[in-house]
């Protein structure tokens, strides 16, 4: 099988590719570098295309004979502002949608598998103990400002419980990051319903592991605690730490994607372990881990708007289409992390 796979040299898509290749796929790698500080080391053998995935003549080229495309290139995080705004569109709408352009002029209806995240569910499943399932609103700037990190009940304004999210959620995306990926899904599906494709979208969960990029302000949340760490600074656990997510090793969700190839299923997946664990406890397990004298987090306190309180996925549906179940567990996984090459 050939597989195409763009953004292969990054953080996610380069560990895919290794599992392809350990797999006895021929790959082509399609990425723009632009993240990169070095020469990205890909396995021997990748057929490696220097290029933006906008670049509609260098896409065309890229996809002209595969069986396969595994779609991971894309601009990652909350960003900065709203001045980020039309770089997210740029890069992810946009070049997903030159992608699939090429993709239709070759008439391509082979395996297509994206990459998307959590983040288009917004806030998580909550449980008003009255008012049963209910989906709370955007967290108000004055309640964040006043520590009230839970969001109540927007019924009655009680405590609410959370509970996992499966895949039938409804969309709520809340930063502009969100809303490229579950535009991404939504084209993917588009072009699936047209050409007959089959078409999985990997919604991923809070991934972490060697070769994530170091602290920018796109990195997640694991990579900006290990780089900290690296600099001899205390990581700063925004909120009062309480938020809960599922982290899943990169080896993990790499191996997710090469089951998608290999299936015809079509939807959308969670990519997780649906295990929650809270942003202060892995903080305190990536610092225990990095050595004796690692500095303790900080719980700061401080927000950001674009971020929820509490999401952590059921993986039943992917263990059950595809065979996946998530391997590394928390503890050993945060152990290697913090000893793990960065990305620069």
């Amino acid at each position: 099988m050939k597989v195409l796979v763009t953004g292969g040299a990054g953080f996610i898509g380069g560990h895919v590719v290794e599992q392809l290749c350990a797999a006895g796929a021929d790959v082509v790698v399609l990425d723009s570098l632009v993240a990169h500080a070095a020469p990205p080391d890909l396995p021997d053998g990748v057929d490696l295309r220097v290029a933006d995935l906008r670049d509609p003549d260098a896409v065309a080229l890229a996809v002209h004979d595969v069986d396969a495309v595994c779609h991971q290139a894309a601009r990652v995080g909350l960003g900065v502002d709203l001045g980020d705004i039309a770089d997210y569109v740029c890069d992810n709408d946009l070049g997903t949608a030159v992608l699939l352009r090429a993709l239709w002029r070759r008439r391509f209806a082979g395996r297509l598998v994206v990459a998307s995240s959590m983040v288009v569910y917004g806030e998580g499943r909550y449980r008003c103990a009255t008012h049963g399932g209910v989906a709370p609103g955007p967290r108000s700037v004055a309640e964040l400002g006043a520590g009230r990190f839970e969001p109540p009940c927007p019924r009655c304004g009680a405590p609410l419980s959370w509970e996992h999210v499966d895949e039938d959620a409804p969309p709520d995306p809340r930063n502009v990051y969100a809303a490229t990926k579950l535009h991404t899904e939504h084209l993917a599906f588009a072009y699936g319903r047209e050409t007959g494709a089959a078409v999985c979208a990997l919604r991923y969960h809070n991934v972490y592991g060697p070769r994530m990029p170091r602290d920018t302000p796109y990195a997640g949340v694991a990579s900006l605690f290990r780089s900290s760490l690296a600099r001899g600074a205390a990581p700063r656990v925004f909120e009062d730490g309480g938020q809960l997510r599922d982290f899943v090793h990169v080896r993990d969700v790499a191996r997710a994607n090469v089951r998608a190839l290999g299936s015809a299923w079509s939807g959308a997946l969670n990519v997780a372990s649906g295990e929650p664990h809270t942003i202060l406890d892995m903080a305190t397990a990536l610092c225990f881990a990095f050595g004796p004298g690692a500095p303790r987090p900080v719980v700061t306190g401080e927000y950001r708007l674009g971020d929820v309180r509490h999401v952590v996925a059921s993986p039943a549906r992917a263990a059950e289409v595809l065979g996946f179940r998530a391997e590394v567990p928390f503890a050993p996984g945060i152990a290697e992390f913090a000893h793990a090459p960065l990305r620069g």
